[in-house]
């Protein structure tokens, strides 16, 4: 586990069918410590986890759960997911003990719809901070640049792309990925390349 950007801590998880690192991240906040989309941690890591803290853990979308119930189990926080990936969440035996909404504040962050790969998937975004966090909406492959994942996963290509473009209303520089690396600098730049590519 390290410190990926200030109060950010991050930890990864080599996916060897797709070549390249899974990603979880840790946010510090004064009100509890949020976990974003937990990747299977080492005995290490799960003890820093514990060691920081964690009040809440928010899944980005229905394939993020990960380890969410192995952190839960060992922090007792609380699991949330949006209600249209909820019920498949569940079907992996994701123990959930809410739902987020569009416009939702959690700690900093706030929930900015992101559908398309799956109904419910979302995006956090760190306003004050111009961070982004994104599950399966955007991966960083290859590294430096923004990418989509194959269209064959994804319930609606169209409407992840059109939700993809309206993250560029947004203001931000870094963005933390799930999938592939993180981009700490001129996010938005690479982002809007990537949008570019889109069929009109």
């Amino acid at each position: 586990m390290r410190d990926i950007v200030s109060d950010i801590l991050t930890w990864s998880w080599f996916s060897e069918p797709h070549g390249y690192n899974f990603n979880g991240h840790l946010i510090r906040d004064p009100s509890g410590n949020i976990c974003v989309d937990p990747v299977e941690p080492t005995s290490d890591d799960l003890d820093a986890i514990v060691q920081q803290g964690v009040t809440r853990i928010v899944l980005t979308n229905r394939n993020h759960s990960r380890a969410a119930n192995r952190v839960r189990a060992r922090t007792g926080a609380r699991t949330v997911i949006h209600a249209d990936d909820a019920e498949h969440a569940r079907s992996q035996d994701t123990e959930l003990d809410g739902e987020l909404t569009i416009g939702d504040r959690i700690g900093p962050l706030e929930v900015v719809g992101a559908a398309g790969k799956s109904p419910g998937e979302v995006a956090l975004f760190w306003r004050d901070r111009g961070i982004l966090i994104v599950g399966d909406a955007i991966i960083g492959n290859p590294p430096g640049r923004c990418g989509l994942l194959p269209e064959r996963v994804m319930d609606d290509p169209a409407r992840l792309r059109a939700n993809v473009r309206k993250l560029l209303d947004l203001d931000f520089d870094i963005l933390l990925v799930g999938d592939g690396a993180s981009l700490l600098d001129d996010a938005k730049a690479r982002l809007k390349e990537l949008v570019e590519t889109f069929p009109n």
